[in-house]
């Protein structure tokens, strides 16, 4: 056996850290995972929220790989517009701005807290009490507000501002009156204390006691639709994963509902038919003008089948078999040319053990809607107030429903047996990062550092976003292919925040956190 236990990568030194206790404690990959969700609702607590939901792509040693569904589902019936809360703010990513509606009428049920306890039941070896200890003590101590936290604060400034409750949360302890800032100490004492009654109480508490009670009577006071049936009624759902091949690897990526992990594989398998030549060295090593173009006609390609196939709203088994079919990619193969014009708050934790235990974990707050359960120091989702999973325009979701996502946690097996877990935040540019981080570990074969800190590109609609670090023949084959390129001055987790970890036969361990969201890997030893 190596000398390692394990390793972790998230979007937070305090999460990985979490992480790398639990597994150093006696904990498997599956308590790890978890525990540092917990960790991440205090760290990071404008990406990730008892109050929000997520996914988690679970790979038991000798068994297949399974999803955990806690994503955040539509109320059961929809109020009519004049009686909710709900409005636009402007988020501002100093080069780009973008619109979120929040108030309690963009909140969706929260499935985190389900997630948690469930998939613990399932896969856990550790007390549910130690593997939150990390995060109550956290809580209670204080997470120190470095740059990365700093620079989301300022652009989710309007909703820390939006209610006295969520302000509360975030000002800073030197200056009232004032948001915290960059060195001060953020501390959640409230969240600490509704995490020792989760313990005590188990999730019911969350879905059919006390706090259901208060959220749901303050939904109907104040603007929001979720009622206590809502929550009674909330399941965890099992799904399996959409299973391909790329590279002679075997990937296993997040199923319908959620379209995400369909369209990453689809880019993928439009993007088989080109054969790299490792001794050409003038256009065809990584970032060369025919590998930027072949991704980006998998990446057009994801973005027009997601209309084509109707995709917007979420997906289904028919949907994907049709999408992923050979016949379908090889036609679209045949009509891409590579040179041919065109006509969010996430985050992610990937954690592998020396038992060969994998997890791939993205959960999401949205932005956060600004309501704060009384009492908790647990901020409610926007879900239904994000225009990317709400295409058919806002407060026109089918009720009763499990919300789709792109978000798409991810694992890979190479024929030599390395295995890896990736994922990403960043709302609809979650494809495009992890099939990226994919690609530059299957195709270039990469170390995580090298895939992950390679520079990124995105497109939407016409326009592609590029960071900088291409060469300057790559963006000029670029810019001649799209009608707007838009270079972005520096690195930017606008691009995502990819943590992969990877696990080679002998316990050889590996694992890269993404710069752009403030991400750290780290190993977990043995005593």
């Amino acid at each position: 056996m190596g000398k390692h236990l394990g390793v972790a990568a998230s979007g937070s030194a305090e999460v990985t850290q979490t992480a790398v206790e639990i597994l150093e404690a006696g904990g498997n990959a599956f308590d790890a995972a978890l525990g540092a969700l917990c960790t991440a609702a205090i760290a990071e607590p404008l990406l990730a929220s008892l109050g929000g939901g997520g996914f988690l792509m679970a790979l038991p040693e000798g068994q297949a790989p399974r999803v955990y569904d806690f994503f955040c589902q539509t109320p059961g019936k929809r109020r009519p517009d004049h009686e909710i809360d709900f409005y636009p703010i402007m988020a501002n990513f100093g080069t780009a701005e973008q619109e979120f509606h929040i108030g309690l009428g963009s909140s969706a049920v929260p499935g985190v807290v389900a997630g948690i306890f469930e998939a613990h039941r399932d896969l856990g070896r550790m007390p549910v009490a130690e593997i939150m200890a990390p995060a109550i003590q956290l809580a209670r101590s204080g997470v120190e507000i470095d740059a990365f936290h700093q620079y989301i604060i300022r652009i989710l400034r309007p909703i820390m501002r939006a209610t006295p409750e969520t302000f509360a949360l975030y000002e800073s302890p030197s200056a009232p009156g004032h948001l915290i800032h960059e060195g001060e100490l953020l501390c959640n004492p409230q969240a600490a204390n509704a995490m020792d009654a989760l313990l005590a109480e188990g999730p019911d508490l969350f879905y059919r006691g006390e706090w259901a009670e208060a959220l749901s009577r303050d939904c109907r006071e104040k603007g929001g639709h979720i009622t206590l049936d809502d929550l009674e009624s909330y399941r965890v759902e099992r799904r399996e994963p959409v299973v391909f091949r790329f590279r002679g690897a075997r990937c296993a990526i997040n199923p319908p509902p959620s379209s995400g992990g369909c369209l990453v594989a689809f880019a993928l398998g439009v993007m088989t038919d080109w054969e790299r030549d490792k001794q050409d060295r003038e256009g065809q090593q990584w970032g060369g003008r025919q590998h930027m173009l072949n991704l980006l006609r998998g990446m057009r390609a994801a973005s027009v089948a997601r209309h084509e196939f109707a995709m917007e709203a979420g997906s289904d088994r028919e949907v994907m078999g049709r999408l992923l079919s050979e016949e379908n990619i090889a036609a679209w193969q045949r009509s891409l040319d590579l040179n041919s014009p065109f006509s969010r708050g996430t985050t992610h934790i990937s954690v592998a053990d020396a038992k060969g235990n994998i997890a791939s974990l993205t959960a999401s707050n949205g932005e956060g809607c600004s309501y704060v359960l009384p009492g908790t120091g647990i901020m409610l989702n926007n879900m239904l107030g994000e225009e990317d999973i709400n295409p058919g325009g806002f407060n026109r979701w089918k009720e009763g429903a499990r919300l789709a996502s792109m978000m798409s946690p991810a694992l890979a097996e190479t024929a030599d047996g390395t295995r890896f877990a990736l994922g990403s935040g960043g709302s609809n540019r979650i494809r495009s990062a992890v099939s990226q981080v994919l690609i530059n570990l299957l195709e270039f074969e990469m170390s995580p550092q090298q895939a992950v800190q390679a520079p990124r590109i995105h497109l939407e609609g016409s326009k592609l976003s590029a960071e900088p670090g291409f060469a300057e023949d790559t963006l000029v084959a670029l810019e001649q292919a799209v009608p707007e390129l838009h270079c972005w001055p520096e690195p930017n987790l606008f691009f995502g925040g990819v943590h992969t970890v990877s696990v080679k036969h002998g316990g050889v361990f590996d694992g890269a956190g993404d710069p752009r969201r403030g991400g750290v890997a780290a190993l977990a030893r043995r005593n």
